[in-house]
């Protein structure tokens, strides 16, 4: 019997990536020595301002004179949880001339590698892992749901701790939502001197950003039948 896959709860390494790329307003390009900071992606994203491509195996077609170039983009959590840095992209590759912030057209970067980084581990992607998935469909809209969450539904936070396992120890001062994707809502316990996350699994993967509401009200429901395991800081 050929055994099924199991179900996904949180995005790959490749998924962080794409969706950082395309949620981003501002980036950081270090190339020929000089770094610029590039604000105002237009809602399209660090991939709307670079098009990544592979390098070409025929070194005839490929343009002389080279410049290597670095792009560096930071996940910052949109709350105001301790320790906002989430993760750091960093991509890496060769542009066919030096690089033009002025310019209005995308620029053309021939594809080295990428790199995941936040507090546990350095992940590497390649272009293939990013070109077969695509940017999470919360990713833009991931800000606005998270403090509207916060700045609206407060109370609702300690309900949701219900479903953190293991349970949390005491001495919990605070929490915060720190994070949601496709697949599901990630809460911070910060404690006098540490955190921890815990992430709470939607049912299933969020296809549609219309879809989240209902993943959501799948989570409280789900907290509401448990029985209160005591008062816990909002």
């Amino acid at each position: 019997m050929r055994r099924s896959r199991p179900r996904a709860i949180a995005p790959t390494a490749a998924e962080r990536v794409r969706s950082v790329l395309a949620a981003a307003h501002s980036l950081s390009v270090v190339s020929d020595g000089v770094q610029t900071e590039v604000r105002r992606l237009d809602g399209e994203g660090a991939m709307g301002h670079f098009h990544l491509h592979a390098p070409s195996e025929d070194p005839a077609v490929r343009p002389a004179g080279r410049v290597p170039v670095r792009l560096e983009l930071t996940d910052i959590a949109p709350t105001p949880v301790r320790e906002r840095l989430r993760a750091r992209v960093t991509v890496t590759g060769l542009l066919g001339a030096p690089y033009d912030p002025a310019s209005e057209q995308s620029t053309c970067m021939e594809f080295g590698q990428a790199v995941l980084e936040d507090g546990r581990s350095r992940t590497y992607v390649t272009l293939q892992e990013l070109e077969a998935t695509t940017p999470d469909p919360l990713a833009t809209r991931e800000a606005g749901m998270l403090t509207h969450l916060l700045d609206e539904h407060r109370e609702l936070v300690p309900l949701l701790l219900r479903l953190v396992r293991p349970l949390p120890v005491s001495g919990v001062q605070r929490v915060l939502p720190v994070r949601i994707d496709r697949y599901g809502l990630t809460l911070r316990l910060e404690y006098p001197h540490t955190h921890r996350d815990a992430r709470l699994p939607f049912k299933a993967p969020v296809r549609h950003i219309d879809h989240v509401g209902p993943q959501i009200h799948g989570l409280l429901a789900a907290a509401r039948r448990l029985s209160h395991p005591g008062r816990l800081p909002a």
